[in-house]
């Protein structure tokens, strides 16, 4: 997805933008192969890639995240690697090295290696995984999302690709990848292209095929943003596939869920845990109990205004979000696909 029509946000990061402009004084020039070992390419993105690389002087292992100049704006690079080095402290975000760079064609910088897949990678499809690994690694992302946003800050691309694991039960992961990050209150004029993690308001301001200019208003970024996704991926990973491709009106499973949200939560009258039965849920939804239904209510509630902080998972976290039967299904599914496959992060 390419980001366009970006307006200057609020002051809440401020601190983001001293610490850019300490970085493009002190920016140092070196090539890549002078300095680091490459050992391998072991990720890719539209944004740049990333190298395992180990330190010609100190024998370091490390992960090199580089993005071409030609492509890249030097203010881009250093909002991401600012921001990423300002929230690398918390231990469910990757940590940095401080080590960042320019060379000839590129700019860089040296992040934690961690060894290992990302959570995509590791989902079985129209399966899931398991629910108890499921719970482990939303509550780790829900405590590095609320850390982000006390910081004023927003990821923008809360993602299964970008959650990477430590281990093959979810016991640790790590948030990857502010390549979109913004201040709170940043205006998004407009974007281009759509993904199933991009919550209504965000959907609104894409700009048509063909156009320059977009009728809608700017939008503002906000954690709401951030929770919508993040529930999102909390259904794709217990399911195994996407809700939806996008939510627009012309996405009928889309509009099952806004039809359902509309009538099980309007007017502050019944909410989804008042002993709804399963035929009144979507059809894509009816594995999930009571519980979850209002877990997913509450994160993916249409009005951004009265969107729960991602934090509210933990209200849920000690009660079933699969029914019983789907819960058999999985474990057997996923006790049948034992091996594990070898990806890069």
């Amino acid at each position: 997805m390419i980001e366009l029509g970006l307006a200057d946000g609020l002051a809440d990061g401020s601190l983001i933008d001293e610490l850019m402009e300490i970085t493009a004084q002190s920016l140092s020039h070196l090539e890549i192969k002078e300095h680091f070992n490459v050992i391998k390419e072991i990720g890719r993105g539209k944004y740049g890639k990333v190298l395992l690389v180990t330190h010609r002087r100190r024998g370091t292992p490390m992960a090199l995240k580089v993005m071409a100049k030609s492509s890249t704006k030097l203010q881009g690079f250093l909002r991401e690697y600012c921001i990423s080095l300002h929230l690398s402290c918390h231990p469910c975000i990757v940590g940095l090295f401080g080590i960042a760079f320019q060379s000839n064609e590129h700019y860089g910088f040296a992040q934690e290696l961690v060894i290992g897949r990302d959570l995509f990678a590791v989902i079985q499809p129209k399966v899931g995984i398991p629910e108890e690994s499921v719970k482990r690694c939303v509550l780790q992302i829900a405590s590095a999302l609320e850390f982000i946003h006390e910081h004023g800050l927003v990821h923008r691309d809360v993602k299964p690709e970008n959650i990477l694991l430590l281990d093959s039960h979810c016991c640790r992961v790590k948030l990857a990848d502010f390549g979109l990050a913004q201040k709170r209150g940043t205006l998004i004029r407009f974007i281009t292209g759509t993904l199933p993690y991009m919550a209504p308001e965000l959907c609104a301001v894409v700009l048509p095929e063909g156009q320059e200019e977009t009728s809608a208003p700017p939008l503002s970024v906000e954690p709401s943003l951030d929770t919508w996704a993040f529930g999102v991926v909390i259904f794709c990973i217990l399911t195994g596939y996407f809700p939806w491709e996008r939510c627009v009106d012309a996405d009928d499973f889309y509009q099952e869920f806004a039809d359902w949200c509309g009538t099980a939560v309007s007017a502050g009258e019944a909410k989804p845990d008042d002993g709804e039965e399963e035929e009144d849920f979507p059809p894509l939804w009816r594995r999930f109990t009571p519980e979850a239904m209002a877990m997913f209510g509450k994160l993916l509630a249409l009005d951004a205004g009265a969107r729960s902080t991602v934090g509210e998972v933990r209200a849920y976290a000690e009660k079933d979000w699969l029914k019983p039967q789907y819960r058999n299904e999985q474990q057997a599914d996923t006790g049948n696909n034992g091996k594990e496959k070898q990806s890069g992060t």
